[in-house]
């Protein structure tokens, strides 16, 4: 096994526990909303919530992306194509200030993150 092997390996684990996250981030909104009467408190931390899911998001989508140019490498059989870049790859175009914040914002509008939280909102208003 080479290092785009190895590399695929180990992202593909990572980008399936980003999903778990995500998963428990939103099971954390729904227990808000059944734990706390308060909307006060609970719309506030749902925000934070959906916000948290969206950044996830963006790191797992960092993943992905790394993912989808590794796998054209593997399918072909590039001996030569450059493991172990995901940080170096990223740095290079990584968005600075609002740029990146605009990042986490696209991610946090993306119909499977953003689904439940508006829900969620309106189940602690009419709660």
């Amino acid at each position: 096994m080479n290092a785009l092997h190895h590399e695929w390996l180990a992202l593909q684990s990572q980008h399936e526990r980003y999903e778990a996250l995500a998963l428990g981030v939103k099971l954390s909104g729904f227990a808000a909303v059944v734990l706390v009467p308060d909307p006060r408190v609970t719309l506030p931390l749902l925000a934070l919530l959906w916000l948290q899911e969206g950044v996830l998001k963006t790191f797992q989508g960092r993943l992905g992306d790394r993912l989808l140019a590794i796998e054209p490498a593997l399918k072909s059989g590039a001996a030569d194509a450059a493991a172990m870049q995901l940080h170096s790859d990223w740095a290079a175009r990584r968005p600075r200030g609002l740029g990146l914040v605009a990042q986490y914002l696209k991610s946090a509008l993306r119909p499977t993150v953003a689904l439940p939280y508006p829900l969620l909102m309106a189940v602690s208003l009419w709660a």
